[in-house]
């Protein structure tokens, strides 16, 4: 592996952590084990080729774990891995900041947040 130099260490977490998408299946999967199709039906406004791409690249980040079932229909479930537990506290982190500016910009955070199980737990 080349070795690659950062300007600021944030630069290292956003590279594994950064885009649209990574943060919201990092934060479906610190609540369980999750299957492709139960990311896509959680995160609707994804294309199934980003959720793969998404998927693939937190898998070889090691943040992420692919587990294959030996099974017919395959069954690929995915959770996060010892190391992406590490990453709770982070997303935690970002969720209350964001609960905050919601309710900064917006007022009240239940007329612009969707219905999620996610949300579910801020009522």
């Amino acid at each position: 592996m080349q070795k690659k130099k950062y300007n600021i260490s944030v630069e290292a977490t956003l590279e594994v952590m950064g885009g649209k998408w990574k943060c919201v299946i990092l934060c479906h999967l610190a609540h369980g084990k999750k299957r492709t199709s139960e990311l896509k039906r959680l995160m609707p406004n994804i294309t199934q080729k980003m959720l793969t791409q998404q998927l693939r690249e937190l898998e070889k980040d090691e943040v992420i774990n692919r587990i294959v079932y030996n099974q017919v229909p395959p069954k690929v479930e995915y959770e996060l891995s010892e190391y992406g537990q590490s990453l709770e506290s982070i997303l935690s982190a970002l969720c209350t900041w964001g609960e905050n500016h919601i309710t900064r910009v917006y007022g009240d955070k239940f007329s612009v947040l969707e219905e999620s199980v996610l949300n579910d737990q801020l009522k």
